[in-house]
């Protein structure tokens, strides 16, 4: 009788824990386009009561939503989820927008981007004067990926001013503050000095990030742009790179290393300083987004402005691709859509593609790096971009949908 119930409350656990962690895994702020159909991924027992209306009705949110979540007009509304219909278990608010359209545009960039201190990416022994070893930061709690931003109370914004305020500490003790996980923390550390006569900390730094890719698409209702459809990764850390500002610019295509399996190819260019396109002022996992301040530097010449496609409207079958693979000259190469994940929010593979185009295959053997955010059109709308490809086939790779692109540009 003792083993039964064991059993029993070892089951009745497990059930309370995957309820548990199906209800915080829901998003608590929802953006939806008007007219698209909201889903969410849940299981049974857990049902969706709308808010908005004076006779709310409830659906079965794991067989997916009806009609009656598809919301007609733009603003702000409420959602309530209900266990077995009469436990309420959270509340999630749902921002509808207006559709959209933009210009796809595939042209090669380079982004430039300056964090809001000096990130840690590294820490060594410092030889002092006196020949010997020393760590000075043991013991202080800075890990790497952290983000000092403060020294005895004076503002550090890149690696000179750090180099400067240690130097000026003459040995003794300082206070520095730095971010993890967006919490500010504080701690002390006392310089060392290296027998190159100056004072250090054992820590590399470093402030800004560089990189090339595509254009994915410039918004003209809000002169806005967005490009990678992926964040830049910081190479030492391996998390997002945080920003406090940066610039998107042209870049000059120098040559391309076709992809092989097991070897990702390359777009190798340089980035041109002189043609600026505008500012980014967000880093995402879902692209890089910001305002455009020369348009004439995009150079919209024969592009056109498409629907952005709600994923309902996307079909599995040919669909197109653009991108710049010779300096100055865009052109469009066939793709398949293989598989469409119509639910995933959580990432950028929202979409299977395999490479069909033999000129393109000629010129890259598939996917390479370079092409993330090269826009995706179907049946005369904007689907998506390309944001990775298959180590073991370059020929086949993923893509985000536009939509998403989209919903992160209007987060705030």
């Amino acid at each position: 009788m003792k083993k039964i119930s064991k059993i029993l409350i070892v089951a009745i656990s497990i059930i309370i824990y995957i309820y548990v962690c199906n209800i915080t895994l829901l998003p608590s702020n929802v953006i939806v386009f008007k007219g698209e159909e909201l889903n969410f991924r849940t299981i049974a027992g857990i049902k969706i009561r709308k808010t908005d209306s004076q006779n709310p009705s409830i659906v079965q949110a794991s067989k997916g939503l009806d009609q009656s979540n598809i919301y007609s007009s733009a603003g702000s509304y409420e959602i309530n989820l209900d266990l077995f219909g009469t436990i309420p278990v959270k509340e999630i608010n749902v921002n509808v927008i207006e559709r959209t359209k933009v210009i796809p545009c595939g042209s090669l960039i380079g982004v430039k981007m300056y964090t809001p201190g000096v990130l840690v990416v590294g820490m060594s022994e410092i030889e002092g004067i006196d020949k010997k070893s020393y760590r000075p930061y043991e013991n202080s709690g800075i890990k790497e990926g952290d983000m000092i931003v403060e020294i005895d109370s004076k503002k550090i914004t890149n690696t000179n001013d750090l180099i400067r305020t240690v130097n000026s500490c003459n040995g003794k003790s300082i206070e520095i503050k730095f971010v993890r996980d967006e919490e500010t923390k504080t701690t002390n550390i006392i310089p060392v000095e290296s027998s190159s006569r100056e004072y250090k900390l054992g820590l590399w730094v470093k402030d800004a990030a560089a990189g090339v890719g595509t254009l994915t698409f410039y918004e003209p209702s809000t002169q806005s742009f967005a490009a990678l459809g992926h964040g830049i990764v910081d190479s030492d850390t391996g998390g997002i790179f945080n920003i406090a500002d940066g610039e998107l610019v042209r870049s000059n295509l120098l040559s391309i290393r076709k992809g092989e399996k097991n070897n990702p190819g390359e777009i190798k260019g340089v980035i041109d300083s002189n043609r600026s396109i505008g500012q980014i002022y967000k880093n995402t996992n879902y692209g890089v987004f910001g305002k455009v301040s020369k348009v004439e530097n995009i150079n919209l010449t024969d592009l056109q402005e498409y629907d952005v496609a709600l994923r309902s409207e996307i079909e599995t079958g040919e669909a197109n691709v653009i991108c710049e693979l010779e300096n100055g000259k865009r052109d469009t190469y066939k793709i398949k859509i293989e598989k469409i994940y119509s639910s995933n929010n959580y990432d950028n593979k929202s979409m299977l593609i395999k490479i069909e185009d033999e000129r393109l295959l000629n010129k890259t053997g598939g996917i390479i790096q370079g092409m993330s955010g090269a826009p995706i059109i179907q049946n005369g709308k904007f689907i998506g971009a390309i944001t990775n490809v298959l180590v073991s086939d370059p020929t086949t790779g993923y893509a985000i949908f536009g939509d998403l692109m989209i919903k992160q540009m209007r987060i705030t």
